[in-house]
């Protein structure tokens, strides 16, 4: 039996609006009992800046262990891990200006809360609602193309792909807006701290990971990635649909088949588990849910693959998969400018700087008073860390440059027409793809490595380096 095709709201998803609540978000919460906690949110910056977060909580009667308790039934509540997803950072975190104006423009856009209080937080978090609600009318766009896929109609399953090509277009233009009010410098230096998680984070005071105290002495060290746009719904939904899979980092293409890899009734082939797998359990579990169900459903690359005689068909399909790909490479450049570079700069000026004049780090709990024991012990512990010559990480918790090339690289993969699969190849043609020149990108050499004429001149975007919250 062919399973049915899902409706949106059942996952709490709206045709309008996507993954974005179907309600704005609530800007304060209404019952007077919460006007402190209000009151902490309204002072944040003020009380991070001076390190008396953690004291003025501890004020608060009636309060669980470092506030693990309510923390910890809200986080199963909403199905989340507690951490910043990208759920709370994003999804949950935006209103608009003016209500009588659409919320898919960033010229209406405004967020609640933010850790830093600055316009580039502020920016980088509503790029992405801006992305999520421009891109919203893709998913009942696609959810049709599928129904009529089922029943043969490719006029209609080509119109769609044309809408969905031109929408991944205008989300591409959206996120090259990020450029505009986020400063890179401040984007490495002030804002991903926040966003970094527990998950490899030694270097940072935190080898363990994070622990809840919930006062039953039972609780364990956990180790959580923190906010990644790998967490967006709507980007696994993109894959998803046009049935683009995505392989553990550094493992081979194994190359579709739709006669022996997919069921007699056109389901895709399962996803197997990878970092883009993995984020799925940082999304709300309705959401979660729904990408399961889709891939359950999803049946355009094979209904594509069957009927690759219609031209028209088979340029729009191949069409969407160009500007999803050209989506990540726009994703690569931002990676590059807010992360490569700015670590890159940060390495220089420490190496600049003789043994005597430079300064050691010092880490410590930003919400804590400065000369708390834990402070203490935290700097202690980072003065005896021997530099070495790990990678940087994504926020996520992944090494992020061989992640992205290859996420990148995997869109273009299913192209159907000869010309597609030659404009999206990064190289010869290679194991199930013989007869086609190497085409190489533009700076990009045959190993890879991307060779960047940017801020800090010159210079090879290589596979140690990564850290930004990535596609």
């Amino acid at each position: 039996m062919i399973p049915s095709i899902p409706v949106l709201e059942d996952y709490a998803i709206s045709p309008e609006y996507g993954f974005l609540p179907m309600q704005l978000p609530l800007e304060v919460l209404p019952d007077r009992y919460y006007d402190r906690w209000e009151g902490i949110v309204s002072n944040l910056q003020a009380l991070l800046l001076s390190k008396r977060l953690k004291g003025v909580i501890q004020q608060i009667p009636r309060v669980p262990p470092s506030l693990s308790i309510p923390f910890l039934k809200v986080c199963a509540k909403l199905e989340l891990p507690p951490v910043a997803t990208y759920s709370a950072v994003c999804l949950w975190n935006f209103k608009p200006i003016f209500h009588d104006e659409p919320i898919d423009s960033l010229d209406n856009l405004s967020t609640i809360v933010t850790y830093t209080g600055s316009l580039d937080e502020s920016w980088f978090y509503l790029v992405s609602v801006a992305i999520e609600a421009r891109g919203a009318p893709i998913l009942p766009l696609m959810l049709n193309a599928i129904a009529a896929a089922r029943i043969g109609n490719r006029r209609t399953v080509t119109e769609c792909l044309h809408a969905f090509a031109e929408r991944l277009d205008e989300l591409g233009t959206l996120l090259q807006r990020m450029y505009e009010n986020c400063d890179p410098h401040v984007f490495y230096h002030r804002i991903r701290p926040f966003l970094a998680g527990g998950k490899n984070m030694a270097d940072a005071g935190l080898p363990n990971g994070v622990l809840f105290d919930d006062g039953s002495n039972e609780q364990e060290y956990r180790q959580l990635g923190g906010g990644s746009n790998a967490q967006s719904s709507l980007i696994q939904f993109f894959d998803i649909i046009l049935g683009i899979e995505h392989r553990p980092t550094g493992e081979k293409a194994r190359y579709y088949s739709s006669s022996s890899e997919s069921d007699p009734e056109g389901q895709a082939p399962p996803f197997r588990h990878n970092f883009i797998h993995e984020m799925r359990s940082y999304m709300p579990g309705p959401h979660r849910r729904f990408l399961e169900h889709v891939s359950n459903v999803a049946n355009i690359r094979d209904f594509v693959e069957a009927h690759r005689a219609d031209r028209s068909l088979s340029i729009a399909y191949d069409a969407c998969l160009a500007m999803l790909r050209s989506l990540r490479d726009k994703h690569i450049q931002l990676v590059s400018r807010y992360i490569i570079v700015k670590s890159r700069e940060s390495r220089s000026t420490s190496r600049s700087l003789s043994p005597r004049s430079a300064p050691q780090p010092v880490r410590h709990n930003i919400a804590s008073v400065p000369n708390s024991a834990a402070a203490k012990k935290a700097s202690l512990s980072s003065q005896s860390t021997k530099p070495g010559s790990k990678q940087l990480r994504g926020t996520g918790g992944t090494a992020l440059i061989p992640f992205l090339k290859q996420a990148r690289d995997e869109t273009g993969e299913p192209a159907i027409d000869a010309w597609a699969r030659r404009i999206l190849s990064n190289g010869p043609g290679g194991e199930g793809n013989p007869g086609f020149a190497e085409l190489g990108k533009m700076g990009e050499h045959k190993d890879g490595a991307i060779e960047v004429v940017g801020l800090a001149g010159v210079w090879a975007m290589d596979d140690s380096e990564g850290g930004i919250c990535h596609w």
